[in-house]
């Protein structure tokens, strides 16, 4: 598997977002295993999670044990994994989505993690989404106390615009890492957060990049580039999609969810698939 930084840190080009593990459509257990230890096999050394990642107020932090829990009974080496968390969602009773970006609540947040993952220190962690009620700033400094006291190695924001992006590095500094935003084929919103990320030297994350990349009979123009170029190659689209990423810029680090231990296999494999300049041509397009 080829290697991009996230930080000071090597990781997999090819990342793998938790997510689907845990939330409503989850699989079992057994099968949630399989598919991290999948993951593992194929290389794949960044793994991204939240503390908000289960299916209501019955099980908090659902997807951070069940990762914890993949590392310790892997047969291999897990030392040089980095799992990133995210802090600064709330999931109410209802199992709906609320937000508390407020220092004491991240500050909370941040420890229930760090004893779920069962680690001295989170190795990236992450503000989750911008909290309207309580000013940026604050809840970022409250990310760089935990930075000072030792219980995180390295920040990152997370659904974060141009100005939220500086304002965070401007209180960082170096220890401001990684952006994670939404991006694939059909969202490109995102492209003047990821040029400023390669400005600043930031890794960035897009979630959900294959962006219903498989929903073949509602395809857009765009999506049905990727599908062209997957049939000439022989391979799927959603290899073609994360390729595609890879070769926008060396700070794209994807992280595509997944359930089943196949599609992480197939998705790992983008890492290695080379695009020749009219295909990246047509997908940019």
């Amino acid at each position: 598997m080829p290697a991009r930084r996230v930080g000071r840190v090597e990781v997999s080009a090819i990342g793998l977002g938790a997510m689907p593990l845990s939330v409503p459509g989850r699989p079992d257990e057994r099968q949630a295993v399989a598919t991290l230890h999948a993951a593992l096999d194929a290389g794949i050394t960044l793994i991204d999670t939240a503390d908000a990642y289960h299916l209501d107020a019955s099980d908090p932090g659902h997807n951070e044990t069940l990762i914890a829990g993949a590392l310790a009974a892997y047969g291999g080496d897990t030392s040089h994994v980095l799992v990133a968390t995210k802090g600064g969602h709330t999931r109410p009773p209802d199992g709906s989505w609320a937000l508390d970006g407020s220092p004491a609540h991240l500050r909370r947040a941040a420890e229930a993690s760090l004893r779920r993952l069962g680690v001295e220190a989170i190795g990236l962690y992450q503000y989750h989404r911008p909290d309207p009620a309580v000013p940026y700033e604050e809840s970022v400094g409250a990310l760089k106390e935990l930075c000072d006291a030792g219980k995180v190695r390295a920040v990152g924001v997370s659904n974060a615009d141009p100005e939220q992006i500086r304002l965070a590095h401007g209180i960082l500094g170096e220890r401001l890492v990684a952006v994670q935003n939404r991006f694939s084929p059909s969202f490109r919103d995102s492209l003047p957060e990821l040029e400023l990320c390669e400005r600043l030297g930031l890794a960035f994350l897009p979630w959900s990049p294959l962006g219903g990349m498989g929903e073949a009979a509602a395809l857009g123009s765009r999506h049905r580039a990727f599908h062209e170029v997957a049939g000439e190659l022989g391979v799927s689209p959603q290899r073609v999609c994360l390729a595609w990423m890879l070769a926008l810029s060396p700070r794209v680090v994807p992280i595509p969810g997944a359930r089943r231990a196949g599609n992480v296999r197939d998705c790992a494999l983008a890492a290695g698939l080379t695009l020749s300049p009219s295909q990246l041509a047509r997908l940019n397009g």
